[in-house]
């Protein structure tokens, strides 16, 4: 029994740290930047290397989530299935998507319509990622199994 409520423990700080990193650089931090630094190109750089981190925290935090749920219960349930779709919304963008804004940005063409519709639609990915860790956080811990 001891063992579960450490798993548990463990589940609820990295699911914290996790959603709550997505919250703060979505939310706040890039915000801020767009809004104070009078140089785009450098703000969507710093936002861009911030987005990073927080994807590869996000990565790591719920592979540990996961695990933790799966071995502390026991079954492959709903919250389970929420993390694996967080982490396929994270590796997408940060695989596919990410690379392919930079690549036009590269080219110089961030302000072309593909740019737009990528960068719109990593937007969307990053926001329902953290709904989806919202709803985690919201219905709180599972029965242990």
């Amino acid at each position: 029994m001891k063992i579960k409520n450490t798993l548990l423990v463990i589940e609820r700080l990295v699911l914290a740290l996790w959603v709550g990193s997505l919250c703060a650089v979505g939310s706040m931090v890039a915000p801020v930047l767009f809004a104070t630094l009078e140089d785009r190109a450098l703000a969507g750089s710093i936002a861009g290397k911030l987005f990073t981190l927080t994807a590869l925290l996000g990565l790591v935090c719920g592979s540990i989530l996961l695990i933790t749920m799966i071995v502390r219960t026991g079954r492959y349930d709903w919250r389970a299935w929420l993390v694996t779709a967080m982490l396929v919304l994270v590796a997408g963008g940060q695989f596919i998507l990410a690379p392919l804004i930079n690549d036009l940005r590269m080219r110089g063409l961030s302000s072309h319509a593909d740019f737009s519709m990528l960068h719109s639609i990593a937007g969307l990915v990053f926001l329902l990622t953290a709904l989806l860790g919202l709803v985690l956080v919201a219905a709180g811990r599972a029965r242990s199994g």
